[in-house]
């Protein structure tokens, strides 16, 4: 594999845009952060051609966050590139995060390490709910200090993290979503019941994360009804694809009752102590 350069970013984008329900992470950072450097999430990428062709993609954030898109399984090559670098986490196709993840021989202790049911849908076949008496809002329009208390509980329940301190997590994470106007809140009359947000976007596609119904207010479809209201506002914005992953097989019923549909697995293995990789 090749290190890649600016040259070669229209390839990558072909390329990831051809395997996008696993590659919209690395995707977004590469539109919002380049691949200069400067930023935690600016990407770097090695490559590897076979024929005048791209067969497969190995991008890494600064901070060393890998999200391998590499369909002939060249573990091998992949290593000896990362041989000496400090890695925080791998992300990506379950299957291919478990191969790599023995290629490289890295820990099975600490940090999170979650594989989940990875979902697709065409906007073009959004099923709407009955959304009667509910509105999606702004995030900056629901009172911070609630927000801030959902972020905390969702960190607590899903995203778990030895180490990682919910309420100032939560108080980071609010203050990026307002930055990026990405994430919504579901109000039934005057009252926010539920959260809702995209953790990746790109012009043809978004990203579902970060989904919270608080335990009051569960078990009435208001999840599914927030999700739903975004991806229609989405949908006018130009998107045409949605992805998500589901935390529980209560969110899967949810996501399917709207129209998603399961492709396959998503693997998200994150160190609390980075690893660096030996040859």
């Amino acid at each position: 594999m090749i290190r890649a350069t600016r040259a070669d970013r229209a390839a990558i984008e072909t390329f990831m845009l051809n395997h996008i329900a696993t590659s919209m992470f690395p995707l977004s950072n590469l539109r919002r952060h380049g691949m200069e450097g400067g930023h935690a999430r600016a990407m770097k990428f090695w490559l590897r051609w076979k024929g005048g062709a791209l067969t497969d993609v190995l991008p890494i954030t600064e901070e060393g966050m890998v999200f391998p898109q590499c369909p002939t399984a060249p573990w091998g090559e992949v290593k000896t590139v990362l041989t000496g670098q400090v890695i925080k986490g791998l992300l990506g196709d379950g299957a291919q995060v478990a191969a790599l993840r023995a290629a490289l021989g890295l820990s099975d202790a600490g940090g999170m390490d979650a594989s989940e049911p990875l979902y697709r849908l065409d906007l073009s076949n959004l099923q709407m709910p009955d959304c009667a008496g509910l509105t999606l809002r702004p995030l900056s329009d629901a009172p911070r200090a609630l927000i801030n208390r959902w972020r905390s509980a969702y960190l607590s329940e899903v995203l778990p993290m030895p180490g990682q301190d919910p309420d100032v997590q939560a108080v980071h994470d609010v203050n990026s979503y307002l930055e990026a106007d990405s994430h919504r809140v579901l109000y039934q009359g005057d009252t926010p019941v539920a959260m809702t947000g995209f953790n990746a976007i790109l012009p043809q596609a978004v990203q579902i994360g970060g989904v919270y119904t608080p335990p009051g207010s569960r078990s009435q479809g208001l999840a599914r009804r927030a999700v739903a209201l975004h991806l229609a506002e989405a949908r006018t914005k130009g998107a045409d694809k949605a992805i998500l992953f589901a935390s529980s097989p209560q969110a899967s019923k949810a996501y399917e009752a709207i129209g998603f549909q399961r492709g396959g697995d998503f693997t998200t293995l994150v160190y609390e102590h980075p690893q660096v990789i030996y040859g």
